[in-house]
């Protein structure tokens, strides 16, 4: 007798959730679906079809199709809740459950390091249509959370660890105040994807930008949104249909067979980023790497206590004497790291980020240039002589 799927490991889950089992004629992987029009033989049937929305009845192209419906099941399943609702971008992902849960008049909560976009979302868009948002110190406990909540409090969104400077945060200390005061936890889980599960940890809605690790490729955006109960569901699925959000089939296909070998990627990566970062970290010019995964980084404890593992991305702080523009001499001598945007693809990135990133909370500063380094399937080795290139370069 085989495992259940709930007790089979990760790799295993990747290679089989989503498709057609062994038992089942026909192709390994999922047809790709595209349309529009959906087609009925009676007005009967259709007016049957349409009093079932939000079920998975083919009605209309944006109510999605087995594609779709094939990766928001596996999304859900290395997620670990029960539904997901996938959408045309990672920023989507981020804007589409705000909308949900947020009106006029509603308060939100938004740690201090958040991603951009999502800061931009908040302080532009959601501030015009009446919510206000106060951003907190992402090292917040569950008293110092209690204390910033509410009446009106109806979201306190998280991000574990932050994209630019990488705080880990008390996720599950935060939900518990959250959650006494009425709110909904949100949570940005694209660094911790699979190594963290947001919903035994209290959250009630991940977000996954799955252009990154999920697709796996470069070649693809995309993004999802998981929900642990039905009530949850019938809010998002409502939000998402109301706004048009819809995701190519192509995307979800392409995404769907990232997924495929992501526990591999995953893994790989992790180990090389840990190489890397343990190297980075023994240069006289680095004054800390900020990747929690290294013992005595910043939220070292925290990420060993609710983690399973690390992501390829992470930061460097040079020393205060190095400027930044010996930073930017660093990145271009680069061979092997691209500079851009994103991560979690298979080739390695390096962006300057000092005069990127905003803070209003009052945190603590970084004296420093900050470099974000992602490591992608190239070998360590190599890695780290480009690296060494670019360290002889910044010192010119």
């Amino acid at each position: 007798m085989t495992d259940a799927p709930s007790e089979r490991g990760f790799r295993t889950t990747l290679s089989h959730i989503g498709r057609a089992t062994k038992r089942e004629h026909g192709f390994v992987n999922p047809p790709l679906l595209r349309g529009s029009t959906v087609l009925v033989p009676t007005v009967a049937e259709r007016q049957a079809l349409q009093a079932r929305r939000g079920e998975r009845v083919l009605t209309y192209g944006t109510g999605g199709s087995a594609t779709h419906w094939a990766l928001e099941d596996a999304i859900a399943a290395i997620e670990g809740g029960t539904r997901c609702y996938v959408v045309s971008t990672g920023l989507a992902a981020v804007t589409t459950p705000l909308l949900a849960w947020l009106k006029a008049g509603d308060h939100l909560l938004m740690p201090d390091h958040v991603y951009g976009p999502a800061r931009n979302f908040a302080t532009t868009m959601l501030r015009d249509f009446g919510v206000e948002t106060t951003f907190y110190l992402p090292e917040v406990d569950a008293a110092g959370l209690a204390a910033l909540m509410r009446p009106n409090t109806k979201v306190v969104y998280t991000e574990s660890p932050g994209s630019h400077t990488f705080e880990v945060q008390d996720v599950p200390a935060i939900a518990r105040a959250a959650h006494a005061g009425g709110a909904k936890v949100f949570m940005d889980n694209t660094w911790g994807i699979h190594h963290f599960q947001p919903f035994a940890h209290g959250v009630d809605v991940s977000i996954q930008a799955a252009t990154k690790y999920l697709a796996g490729h470069s070649d693809v955006l995309i993004g999802s949104i998981t929900v642990n109960n039905d009530a949850d569901w019938q809010i998002l699925h409502a939000a998402g249909r109301t706004l048009g959000q819809y995701a190519s089939p192509d995307d979800c296909w392409l995404t769907l067979r990232g997924i495929r070998t992501m526990g591999v990627r995953l893994q790989a990566q992790m180990e090389a980023g840990l190489q890397v970062a343990h190297w980075l970290r023994q240069q006289p010019e680095v004054a800390q790497v900020l990747h929690p995964g290294l013992p005595g980084a910043p939220g070292h404890e925290l990420w060993r206590r609710d983690f399973t593992g690390a992501c390829s991305l992470f930061g460097v702080e040079f020393r205060r004497e190095v400027t930044t523009a010996a930073t930017h001499r660093f990145v271009e001598a680069l061979e092997l790291f691209g500079i851009g945007a994103s991560w979690g693809g298979y080739e390695s990135l390096a962006v300057p980020t000092t005069g990127f990133i905003t803070r209003s909370a009052g945190g603590p500063s970084f004296p420093g240039p900050i470099v974000r380094i992602h490591i992608g399937l190239e070998d360590v080795d190599d890695l780290i002589a480009d690296l060494r290139h670019g360290l002889k370069a910044m010192r010119a």
